[in-house]
């Protein structure tokens, strides 16, 4: 049995993770409040945080971070910068520091690291982009460096949009969708890159298992889609039409800089070093995946 402690549990791919870890393994969440249970550690991820709290686990698995949807105002801009940077530095300068270190430390990051591409097929070994989102997917990336120099096997998730029922992306499209009022965003033409919920938590499972993987690792599914595919597939599973494009410039407007950074944006992300791993996805196609789903 290992301790496997999770930071982010509450959140779609965290409680994912933590139900999937929970058989045979011994599952702490961190909490921002009280524990209420047992398998619960309070924290506060914006100050430094006691070695003696993260010691003794096997595995940390760190996911928290600031909901990057809706307008991004100048607060809430340091409120995803801060609670992915700071939490995550915090948690490593502790675990390197910890009298009984893990063996392994995987900490969230996203594709948003690549920045608005266009069709240009990205993979791990891909520059780092441009924007916002970039920028702090880099430093998110960057600051885990106390563990590894710690001799902590360190390893980077870069998600996609993960897509569950139970929240994310997928959930806020159904009530269009299901009222036949879906459609593209913008031109449509912006790659999507997905992974199907079950299959992030299999590859994560065999990367918390697999000594041998460290660095960055794209959770995306290796077919990628554009917008107005993805439109076009979940309106025709759900028996519904795409006719309702939404304009760029009301997306633009609607959502100011996240419009651009995120809706609109394009990037066409590939698990090269998943699939170099020998994972193989359970649901690798979309139509296949929002079916399961669905």
């Amino acid at each position: 049995m290992s301790r496997i402690l999770i930071g982010g549990a509450s959140g779609l791919i965290g409680s994912a993770l933590a139900g999937a870890f929970s058989g045979g393994n011994e599952v702490i969440r961190l909490v921002r409040r009280p524990p209420q249970s047992a398998n619960e550690m309070a924290w506060d991820p914006m100050r430094a945080i006691p070695p003696k709290l993260v010691s003794g686990f096997d595995g940390v698995i760190h996911l928290s971070g600031e909901n990057v949807a809706g307008r991004w105002t100048r607060v809430k801009k340091t409120r995803i910068r801060d609670s992915r940077v700071v939490s995550s530095e915090n948690l490593a300068r502790a675990l390197a520091s910890a009298e009984r270190k893990p063996s392994v430390f995987i900490s969230a990051s996203a594709v948003g690291y690549y920045g608005d591409r266009g069709e240009e097929a990205l993979t791990e070994a891909s520059a780092a982009g441009e924007g916002f989102l970039a920028a702090v997917c880099r430093e998110w990336e960057s600051v885990t460096n106390p563990a590894a120099l710690a001799g902590i096997r360190v390893v980077h998730l870069r998600f996609g949009i993960v897509l569950s029922p139970r929240g994310g992306a997928l959930r806020q499209m159904l009530v269009p969708f299901r009222w036949g009022l879906g459609g593209r965003i913008g031109s449509g033409r912006q790659w999507w890159s997905w992974i199907h919920i079950e299959d992030l938590v299999a590859a994560v499972s065999d990367i918390l298992d697999n000594r041998d993987l460290s660095g960055a690792f794209n959770m995306v599914s290796p077919n990628p889609v554009s917008n107005a595919e993805f439109s076009k597939t979940l309106a025709r599973i759900l028996g519904r039409p795409a006719i309702f494009p939404v304009p760029d410039f009301v997306v633009r407007l609607a959502f100011g800089e996240f419009a651009k950074a995120g809706l609109l944006s394009s990037a066409r992300v590939f698990p090269a070093r998943l699939s170099q791993a020998g994972f193989r996805f359970r649901y690798p196609a979309l139509e296949m995946a929002l079916k399961n789903l669905l």
